[in-house]
Formats: structure tokens, C-alpha cells, sequence
């Protein structure tokens, strides 16, 4: 109930006689409840919907899901994939819905995790990283792994995923905490080392890019990876995000939902980046790598070193 207080009350602000609408799935059954109680004890209408839990992240919802979405005031999507870059959630988006895309969450997270942060403080130092990154040209990413990558991420206007979605329109994960973009397609290129992602990988895992493609894989964890990206699409092979999180609450379990919050981290994204401003490459699937311990430079001004923010 902590965690879920936290979501309804400070990061939707949830007011008297809205209409919201939780969206979940079979393995996430307990944390809905205590999100539709946090919404219902405050005089919320609160509606769930309960469905098959899907395969894959970014799999579109049945079209009921996908109207009632539309219809609500705000949506709490806590199911076991992604289906923040959906055509349904963007659509909910544009209708007006404030909207918390939750994939993956556990009872952890809602306990002593990312959730629990102080999300006034988080949006504060979510804003000063994207202030930075508002004017930049261009990006480089180095890690002691092995990640040497440059990217142009001119005219691209950063997100503030600060958690706190107050105005129609507005949304993100919880936890939440990061800036995050989609770097000019065809402008990436360098050596991408991804310390985790999630089950997916495990090990350090090689990925050599050029021109914004991810061309080669390399490690244990390679064929895994290559595997889920060719039963997507040939766009699921751009490189599709970077983001920087900024929750000092997060922490690493292996979940990339909270994983990729984590102060002092960085992430790639390879596949779908239509959910950003300026991305215009859509794919089936869009998957976050996790970086340990980065480096970035924009344009001439060191942002992070070895994994400690340089902002006043």
C-alpha cells in the first residue's frame, strides 16, 4: 500500500469522481488491488481490466482494452510486458489520459524500491539533465565494459520521465526517473556493451553499430538477443533511445523497468522510437539494454563520469 499510495496520490494526483482505469494482467493480480484501493479510498471510479498476460513487450492490447484506455482520465498499466510504445497508449496519450505504464512491476518495487523515492527531488534533478541535453548536438557514451558510442541528438527534444503525471497528456513509468530520447536515426555508430538486460542478457554482451544500426552481437547472451529481434521486424536493429536515469531509490534486481532509473546509469534502447519527439522508425519491440558505470559527454561538457552526475 505504500508504493501504491505513492502512485495514485503524489505521481497521478488522482482526484474525487475521476474515472481511472487500471490495466493488468494474471501475474500481477495482488499489486493491482492494492492500486485500485489506493484510487477507490479517495473517491476515484475505479474500473480494472484484467487480461491475458502477453509474450512480448509492445504487443498491442485487444481493442475493448484499447477504447476503454481512450475513454479513462488515468490509466495505471501494470501488466508483466511493455506496453508503453503501443499504438495504444500513444493513442490514450492524445486523447488526454494521464497515464503510469508500469511493465514488469513486483511487489518489491512498491515496498522499498524505485516507487518509495522522493519524486519532488527526482523531478528537480530529472529536469536539470534534460536542460543540458535540450541544446546538445552531440552525445558520447563510454563504460569500462567496453560501450564507445557517439550520437547526434540534434533538434531532439529530451523527455522528463520525473513520475509526476499531473496534466491530461502526460505520462511515463513508475518508478520513474530518467531523460531519455531517440538519437537522429543513421548518426549512431561505435561499440554498444549492454551490462543487462533483464532475462535477455545476463552477461556483457558486444553489439557493434553503425550508422545507427546495430550490425554484429557478441557473447554468451548474442543468439538470445539476435533471436527476439529478427521475429520482430528489420527496424527492431535501430537504435531507438538513450536515456539516463536519475531516482537514487532504484536499484538493480534485474528488472528493467527499475534497472534503467537507476542514478547513475545509462540506457540503450534497440527497435521502436516513435514514442519520442522526432523518432520516426516504428517497430514491433523496443528493448532497453543497461549500462554500468558510464561515462557521457555532450557536445564539450562532461555530464557523468564513471557513473556520477556532474550537474549543480
Amino acid at each position: 500500500m505504500k508504493g501504491a499510495r505513492i502512485a495514485v496520490e503524489t505521481c497521478m494526483k488522482v482526484k474525487p469522481e475521476e474515472t481511472v482505469l487500471i490495466v493488468t494482467d494474471t501475474k500481477r493480480l495482488r499489486i493491482a488491488e492494492a492500486i485500485a484501493y489506493a484510487s477507490a479510498s479517495i473517491g476515484a471510479k475505479t474500473v480494472t481490466t484484467i487480461m491475458e498476460t502477453a509474450q512480448e513487450h509492445a504487443k498491442e492490447p485487444s481493442k475493448p482494452v484499447a477504447e476503454a484506455m481512450k475513454a479513462a482520465e488515468v490509466v495505471l498499466i501494470l501488466t508483466t510486458e511493455s506496453f508503453s510504445h503501443t499504438d495504444a497508449r500513444r493513442a490514450a496519450t492524445k486523447a488526454g489520459a494521464r497515464i503510469a505504464s508500469m511493465p514488469g512491476i513486483t511487489e518489491d518495487m512498491m515496498r522499498v524500491g524505485g516507487l518509495t523515492a522522493d519524486y519532488k527531488q527526482i523531478a528537480a534533478l530529472t529536469d536539470k539533465v534534460a536542460n543540458i541535453l535540450e541544446k546538445a548536438k552531440k552525445v558520447r557514451v563510454a563504460t569500462p565494459s567496453g560501450t564507445d558510442l557517439t550520437m547526434s541528438v540534434e533538434e531532439r527534444s529530451p523527455e522528463r520521465d520525473t513520475g509526476l503525471y499531473h496534466k491530461a497528456g502526460e505520462w511515463g513509468n513508475l518508478p520513474a526517473g530518467e531523460v531519455c530520447l531517440a538519437p537522429v536515426e543513421g548518426t549512431t555508430n561505435g561499440v554498444l556493451v549492454l551490462d543487462s538486460m533483464g532475462s535477455t542478457v545476463t552477461q556483457p554482451l558486444k553489439i557493434t553499430v553503425k550508422d545507427g544500426w546495430a550490425k554484429r552481437f557478441d557473447g554468451p547472451d548474442a543468439a538470445k538477443l539476435e533471436s527476439l529481434l529478427k521475429s520482430a521486424d528489420e527496424n527492431a536493429y535501430n537504435i531507438g533511445e538513450l536515456g539516463i536515469g536519475t531516482n537514487p531509490k532504484a536499484r538493480i534486481t534485474g528488472k528493467v523497468l527499475e534497472d534503467e532509473k537507476v542514478l547513475g546509469t545509462v540506457h540503450i534502447a534497440l527497435g521502436d522510437n516513435t514514442s519520442y519527439q522526432g523518432g520516426h522508425t516504428k517497430s514491433k519491440i523496443h528493448l532497453d539494454g543497461i549500462l554500468f558505470q558510464p561515462t557521457v559527454k555532450v557536445d564539450t561538457r562532461l555530464l557523468m563520469q564513471k557513473g556520477k552526475l556532474l550537474v549543480e
